[in-house]
């Protein structure tokens, strides 16, 4: 099957894309490196039901699944395709909201239900459930009202179904939340959408078959790979870097979620693409040690769901945070490392990073071999959005001090929507009290600089002085003091200053065991219930 072609970016080497759908194997040839999946999919596959809504990984109209071997089990993540490029589906599972229902002739990847009442969930009774539960639900729920948004909802419940309830996790109300913050619903019918999703577990098992997808997958040709091809995807560092020095015009991806917004909202192109997102070592948490010091260490391809669930380990107290990092889609597809190198001033993990002390490790292919050097993550950047990388280096993994028995940390992000959005200001705080005495203390703010930045002024503030109302009122007013932000469409340069303070002071109250500064907080005490 071919796609459509721009000569300017038409690949070096007819080198396929190959895929898995509704159980069988997808062979696209010719297809440019900058072509969205959403695009394949409706335009060259005609798969019509995933919408583009945003072309910017906001709404979730566009919302499939993808499938991915993990060991000896597939690995099922809810992404957006709008900004997904195509190539990076490349041996992989795809679902939309067309392959799901277990009728479908060739959707041969999901199983009726064993043991089940053959007429429940199919309207007019039958030979077994003509919908997947995702649909059905939100049927029987009356969860579609214009429809648009429909398609991008059952997906993120397919997600949900195959990641929790073929788990045996219960879907609670919370978690749906959680799960479904990357779509919108313009006619405001979330409540039952999340219905829904609760009722799902309750109708027949309609489960993927997992076995026989491990066997798709692996009977997947393997595409003899070229350094001119138009899409890069090395499977190693070694060979990433090699790449990257050989072929210093190729645009970097690690997730692509804001390149992806460069390709549908500012129409670029690219002739060549290089996504570190194959490379094994770049995959990969671990604890490691340094200096007698334990530190968990993420690589810079780990997607960012993953990398904040790593992280949750050592400190629970960041989930709430960790939940509003952007939809679960975006989570799904971008990448610690990806944030990291973009450096945008309101990026943020990078407020959290700096706050616990993380530093990163650069690489690059030098003498035949891979060359790192390691320096704490604050030194990174030197402008907006410009650091000190060398042209053939890259972002090999991220290194974040373990957690200590006598530390509080904490980080908040204020922005316009309380889901799914981009911050106005972040601030991040991690302190050791001794003695009631502010022992250590690391700030990294976002949203007030040209890049996310550290708040030296303010730690000099705190360090050494007794832990009162009296020293976070003076750290208040250094804090606010310290940097100079601008005013844009998401916040005035005066409230920055303001909220900057008024989050130190949210952190005093927090330390304090104050139980009504948040909304996480007011609802777990059931003053929201």
């Amino acid at each position: 099957m071919l796609a459509r072609m721009d000569p300017r970016t038409a690949p070096s080497e007819n080198r396929p894309l190959r895929f898995v759908r509704r159980g069988e194997a997808v062979q696209m040839f010719n297809v440019p490196p900058t072509r969205t999946l959403l695009e394949l999919l409706r335009e060259d596959l005609g798969a019509t039901a995933t919408k583009e809504g945003c072309g910017e990984g906001d709404c979730g109209a566009c919302t499939v699944v993808l499938g991915e071997k993990c060991g000896d089990h597939i690995e099922y993540r809810a992404i957006n395709s709008c900004i997904r490029l195509a190539h990076s589906v490349d041996g992989l599972a795809v679902w939309t909201a067309e392959d799901i229902a277990p009728t479908l002739p060739a959707a041969r990847g999901s199983l009726p239900p064993a043991g089940a009442d053959p007429a429940v969930g199919r309207p007019g009774g039958g030979a077994g459930p003509s919908l997947h539960p995702a649909q059905q639900a939100l049927v029987d729920h009356h969860g579609s009202q214009c429809g648009f948004c429909t398609p991008g909802f059952v997906m993120s419940l397919f997600g949900m179904y195959q990641n929790r309830v073929c788990q045996g996790q219960a879907v609670t109300r919370e978690l749906a939340q959680e799960d479904l913050s990357g779509n919108l619903c313009r006619c405001t019918g979330y409540r039952p959408i999340l219905d829904a999703a609760q009722q799902m577990a309750e109708l027949p098992r309609v489960a993927v078959d997992e076995a026989a997808l491990l066997k798709q997958l692996a009977a997947l040709p393997q595409a003899q790979r070229a350094d001119d091809d138009a899409y890069l995807m090395p499977p190693s560092a070694a060979e990433l870097l090699r790449l990257r020095a050989a072929r210093p015009q190729a645009q970097v991806v690690a997730g692509c979620t804001d390149v992806g917004l460069w390709v549908t909202k500012m129409h670029k192109q690219y002739a060549q693409v290089l996504d570190t997102t194959a490379a094994a070592e770049l995959r990969q948490i671990a604890r490691v040690q340094h200096g007698g010091q334990a530190w968990l260490s993420i690589g810079a391809a780990v997607r960012l769901s993953d990398a904040f669930a790593a992280l949750e380990q050592d400190r629970p107290q960041l989930h709430a945070f960790a939940a509003r990092f952007a939809g679960l889609p975006v989570r799904s597809s971008g990448t610690l490392g990806g944030n990291v190198a973009n450096g945008s001033p309101i990026g943020d993990s990078m407020p959290l990073l700096i706050a616990l002390g993380a530093a990163v490790v650069l690489g690059a292919w030098r003498s035949g071999q891979v060359v790192e050097r390691r320096l704490p993550l604050e030194q990174l950047y030197t402008g907006y959005r410009q650091n000190v990388m060398a042209a053939d280096e890259l972002l090999l993994r991220i290194e974040v001090p373990a957690a200590t028995a006598d530390e509080f940390s904490r980080v908040y992000k204020i922005s316009k929507r309380f889901d799914d959005d981009i911050s106005a200001v972040c601030l991040a705080v991690r302190l050791v009290i001794r003695d009631g005495v502010v022992a250590s203390a690391s700030i990294g703010a976002g949203g007030v600089a040209a890049t996310p930045v550290r708040a030296a002024q303010t730690e000099a503030a705190l360090v050494g002085q007794p832990w009162t109302l009296a020293t976070v009122n003076t750290a208040v007013a250094t804090l606010r003091g310290e940097f100079q932000p601008i005013s844009d469409m998401r916040a005035s340069a005066a409230y920055r200053r303001t909220v900057l303070g008024n989050l130190l002071q949210r952190l005093w109250l927090d330390q304090q065991g104050a139980t009504t500064v948040s909304l996480e907080t007011l609802s777990r005490t059931g003053v929201l219930a």
